[in-house]
């Protein structure tokens, strides 16, 4: 893997993420939006139609964070292997450690980004740091990844330190970044689609849904989750009842 460039592997991974972007969420938001927008209707959460303008800037912050995750996953690639805990071996630490693994970087992560979430929230930083991902209002799939260049930075190397500390084979890094991707667009689609989202199932009551996290875009200071809504329950940030707030 060190035969390449750096420039060659920033490149390709460039392209690859922004590959992923385009087919999940640019997928997404056909399906719902176009497709089977007039038959979903009735499971729309959105106050008002998305603009065009709108879209248009999240997508452009997209590209931007793309190039900042290329650029930590090059790094990875042509100058971490043999330096992190990365490893190829399916039988280095056997193959239930693969789901062990999956699970425990979900958990890290959710942990990494609600304190940090909530960080981005305070006043004095706000404007700098998260303010370009809550400029479209309520959120599209093209929202998933649309974030300020410091943001961007700080959530790639999560991924950075993770591989550090937390031995990974490379399915269960790539797992991670796919459930993070279609997570991020469902919780951003702007549709129910899961009725086990609702809080009152069980699912609901600790995975957080498009419902959930669209609270977070009207009320900006609760629900700073990604995944998971143990912290938000723990730490007083969880919005009561919620689903009041939609009438479907």
């Amino acid at each position: 893997m060190t035969n390449h460039s750096f420039l060659f592997y920033w490149f390709v991974l460039f392209a690859v993420i922004l590959a992923r972007y385009f087919l999940i969420a640019g997928g997404a938001y056909l399906l719902f939006y176009s497709v089977l927008g007039k038959f979903l209707a009735k499971r729309s959460l959105r106050l008002k139609p998305p603009m065009a303008g709108s879209i248009q800037r999240d997508i452009k912050l997209s590209v931007l964070s793309a190039v900042v995750f290329a650029l930590c996953a090059a790094l990875i690639s042509k100058y971490g292997i043999g330096v992190t805990l990365f490893y190829t071996d399916l039988h280095k630490y056997g193959l239930w450690y693969l789901g062990v693994s999956f699970v425990a970087v979900l958990i890290l992560q959710d942990t990494y980004f609600y304190f940090m979430h909530r960080m981005f929230h305070h006043p004095l930083i706000f404007k700098w740091m998260h303010h370009g991902h809550h400029r479209s209002g309520e959120p599209t799939p093209w929202s998933s990844f649309a974030f300020d260049l410091p943001e961007a930075i700080i959530q790639a190397l999560f991924f950075v330190g993770v591989i550090f500390t937390v031995p990974l084979h490379l399915i269960t890094l790539v797992a991670v970044l796919m459930t993070m991707t279609v997570w991020a667009v469902l919780t951003h689609l702007g549709f129910e689609v899961f009725p086990s989202s609702s809080h009152h199932h069980w699912l609901g009551r600790w995975f957080i849904g498009s419902k959930h996290h669209l609270i977070h875009h009207r009320k900006y200071t609760v629900h700073y989750g990604l995944y998971f809504t143990f912290w938000d329950k723990l730490l007083g940030t969880q919005y009561p009842n919620y689903e009041d707030e939609f009438h479907m």
